[in-house]
This record gives structure tokens, sequence and C-alpha cells, in this order.
């Protein structure tokens, strides 16, 4: 029978088709078996919202298989992908028409899914029907219409408004479906007894994030980075195995796009798995080898979200070897910080010197008296980043003395014979800021002739009191009141 005289017979049929009606099942198989060719597929996806609309669901669903109409979902989900790219080719620019002719796809294959939630809510509620027959249909199609919402509701390449909209509608329709009140239940389950859908997705998105296909479909490891967040403690430990080789692997990309995205999933990996888990079969230390290496990056964004995941897996590897008894001379934490030292004595990049200068007070605070070894280094590092300006924010100065701070509070029997230097720098610092005339701000002015001057008294406490006889004469000669009001507190401090 032509599906446009099916059409017409269900719409005057009601809810008992004539006998002439074939059952739904041989119809979407029909259909499936249409969308899989090589025929215009336009058309058919159009036919089906129209049979969707129209047909009665005791006839749609009473005997039809969860398999077939899954298949039907998942040559839905095909038909309306982006265009697979050549491996080689993955990071070439898209053609405006082949965007737009796939957003469209998108947009009918959405309301194509709309349709059939609007369907199966539906039979929920009929006696006929109910829970038991929509359930294990739902099961089965929940995955790949996730898949599909999320390739579509963010604006990419291959999407529009409108089928941006029809995505965002069909993710809220289909959590609802599921009795979810949001993405991370329907995804993790209400709680952790109860098995979520995310194994379900991540066994369709296993097929396309391997080392040979993740680039082909360009969508595939934006679905992945936007689903993995949802997903947290103590959900997260059972699926280590199956998302841990995925976003190493996006992280060992060599774009520096990818290498962020793998580097944020590592990051949140770490976050919400036990320490336990990580440590197993030495996967902490192959996590933190992925992103030792990514430290010769010469990308600021890239080398911010590798220092935060390193200082929260540090403490992993460092208990696990306390655990094991391993003694080693030296740490991570020690190696980390070797290599940003270097890296930081001949940056020249601002934005690197900021990204620097924020993170180097927590590696302090992670090593602590042991920051003693590396002292000389550290010292040039303080030296040179307080005499150099960073711009209105001052953010590499301020971090740099949080980092004086904290160096001061966990080294100062080492501090005394580094006295002159230290408060020469500082003072030049406080100099150069009150005579500032550029566009930094009077709050961040403030910012740093506050922080300076509690490194002030930080050295004096730990010099018993050099600090304040060194200044005295300094005190006396200086006649401009705000340089003047940092020396008094210093002089003052007890």
């Amino acid at each position: 029978m032509e599906l446009s005289v099916l059409l017409q017979a269900l719409r005057l049929a009601g809810p008992q088709p004539p006998p002439a009606v074939p059952p739904a099942e041989q119809v979407l198989l029909q259909l499936g078996q249409l969308l899989s060719g090589d025929a215009p597929k336009a058309g058919a996806v159009r036919d089906l919202c129209a049979l969707m609309e129209a047909a009665d669901c005791r006839w749609l669903f009473g005997g039809l298989r969860p398999a077939t109409l899954g298949g039907l979902v998942l040559a839905l989900s095909r038909y309306a992908a982006p265009p697979e790219q050549e491996q080689e080719a993955a990071d070439l620019p898209w053609k405006d028409g082949v965007c737009a002719a796939a957003a469209e796809r998108a947009a009918d294959v959405g309301a194509a899914f709309l349709h059939l939630l609007v369907k199966l809510e539906a039979a929920k509620m009929q006696e006929s029907l109910g829970v038991s027959v929509v359930g294990p249909i739902l099961s089965r199609v929940m995955g790949p219409i996730y898949i599909f919402a999320a390739t579509h509701m963010v604006e990419r390449p291959w999407t529009n408004g409108r089928s941006r909209s029809v995505a965002r509608e069909l993710l809220e329709s289909l959590v609802q479906a599921a009795g979810c009140g949001s993405v991370a239940e329907f995804l993790r389950g209400k709680s952790e007894d109860e098995k979520g859908r995310f194994a379900a997705v991540m066994g369709l998105l296993k097929q396309e994030l391997t080392k040979d296909t993740w680039k082909r479909n360009p969508a595939t490891k934006h679905v992945f980075c936007w689903t993995l967040p949802h997903v947290t403690r103590p959900w997260l430990s059972h699926y280590l195995e199956q998302v841990l080789p995925p976003a190493l692997l996006i992280s060992d990309d060599y774009r520096e796009d990818n290498k962020l995205l793998g580097v944020r999933c590592l990051h949140h990996i770490i976050l919400n798995v036990p320490a336990a888990d990580l440590c197993q079969f030495n996967r902490a230390q192959v996590v933190y080898h992925a992103l030792y290496n990514h430290l010769y990056s010469r990308e600021a964004p890239l080398i911010q979200a590798v220092l935060l995941c390193l200082l929260d897996l540090l403490p992993v590897l460092e208990r696990a070897q306390r655990q094991q008894k391993q003694l080693r001379p030296t740490t991570h934490c020690d190696e980390v910080l070797q290599l940003v030292l270097t890296h930081m004595e001949a940056e020249h990049r601002l934005a690197l010197r900021r990204v620097y200068a924020r993170a180097l007070p927590a590696f302090v605070k992670s090593l602590g008296i042991l920051i003693a070894r590396h002292l000389k280094r550290l010292e040039r590092v303080i030296l040179g980043y307080l005499e150099v300006s960073d711009g209105p924010e001052e953010e590499a100065r301020l971090g740099i003395l949080e980092t004086l701070q904290c160096t001061i509070e966990h080294a100062w029997p080492r501090m005394p014979c580094r006295l002159p230097v230290l408060l020469k720098a500082l003072l030049k610092m406080l100099w150069d800021v009150h005579t500032d005339q550029g566009s930094t701000p009077e709050p961040v002015k403030a910012a740093l002739l506050q922080g300076a001057t509690e490194c002030l008294i930080l050295l004096d406490r730990c010099s018993e009191g050099q600090v304040k006889v060194l200044l005295e004469g300094v005190y006396s000669s200086c006649e401009e009141n705000r340089v003047r009001e940092c020396i008094r507190k210093v002089r003052e401090n007890t």
C-alpha cells in the first residue's frame, strides 16, 4: 500500500484501522529500508511525521517489536548526522551548503522524534498498552534520540536556529518521558542503586570514539564532552573503563581545541572518581604523563586547564606512593614545578605569565617545606615577575605576591639570607605602583600595595625584625604618603 493511501486510511479509520491496513511493523520496516538506501529521503521523513501524527497508538505499538522502532530511529539519526569527514581532512572548514542541508535534515528528523515521544506518552495512558509495552520501546530508542539531541542542540557548523530549537525541545521531552527531572538524572539514574542511560549512550558512542573513527563524525567528541560532566560521583566510577580511553584519545590530538576538550574531560574524571579506582592498573600514572606532555604547549587556555587538572591529580599520586611505600627523592609535584619554573623564567607572553603566576601558589602550598628544593629558581621568577607590569588587572604580579607569601610561610628559615634582594624588589614595586600613571584601576593598585606590605611583614617576622631596621632610613626620607603608609604598617606590626 502506498504511504499516502495508508495515511488517508488511518485518518479516516479512527481508533480501529480497517483490515486492509498493513501492520505497523511492516510499514516501519519499509520506512527503515527506505531511509537506509540511496533514494531521496526528505519525503520519507515528512511522511513518517504524518504517519506518527495520524496513527492510533494501538495500531502503532500493539504488535511492534522494540528492535524495529530502534532500527528506524538509528536510520533517522544517521540520515540527520553531520556529513562524515576523512580523518586527514577533519580540520578543514565546512561548506555553507553542506551545513545548511545537514541542519534542515536534523530539524525534520527532530520533529519526527517529537511526534514519536508524544505517541509513546499517550500510549502509556492506554489500558491495552501501558508501561509494559511502552517501557521496552523507550529503552531501545532513548540512547539514539539523546545522542541526536546532544548533537544538534548547541551552535555548531551543522546546526541552525530551527534545528537547535527542535533538539532542545526534544531533549526536554525525552527527559520527561523517562520520568526524570534533569539530564543528569536521565543519564545516571535517580539514586546510586538505579541504573541510568549513560551506559547505553556510551555503548553507542564507543563505536565512533576509536582511534581510527573519532574524527569522521565531527559531532561525536562534542556529544561525549557535553555528556560526561552530567555524570558525577559516585556514579562515574562505574563507567571509568568506558570514559577514560576516549578522554585520553581526544586530549592526545595535535589540535589545541581537541587537547583542551580532552583535558577538561580528564579533570572531570579525576574529580569524580575515587583515588583507589584511579590508581588501579596504573591509570593515574597514564593520565599524569599525558598531562605532563601538554606542559610544553604555548597556548594559555590549555596550560591553565592542564595545571588545574594536575593540581587535583598530584595528591592522588602522592597518596598512592605513600601507601605503597615507594620512596622517591623527588615527587611528581617537584617534576611539574621544576618544568613550570623553567618555562616561567623565559616566558614573555603576558597571557602565559598570568596563567603560570595564578597557579604557582597552589604548588607552593602543596609542597610545603619541600619548596626549599626550588628556592633558587623560584627566587629568580619572583624577582622577574615583580619587576614587570602585566596590564590593568596585574594578575601576574598579584599571583607572584601570593606565591611569595606562601613561600615565606613554608620556607621561612631560608628567607633571612634572601632578605636584601627580596626587600629591594618589593620596595621597587611599591614605588612603581604608586607612581604608575597608566590605566591600572585603584582597587588593583590597593591590592598590590597590600600584598607587598604583607610580604614585608612576613619577612620581618622571619628575620627577627631586620626589615624594620632596614626601613628606618627609607621611612624618614620618603615623602610619598601612600608608600609611607605601607612602611608604617610594617614598622607598627608586632
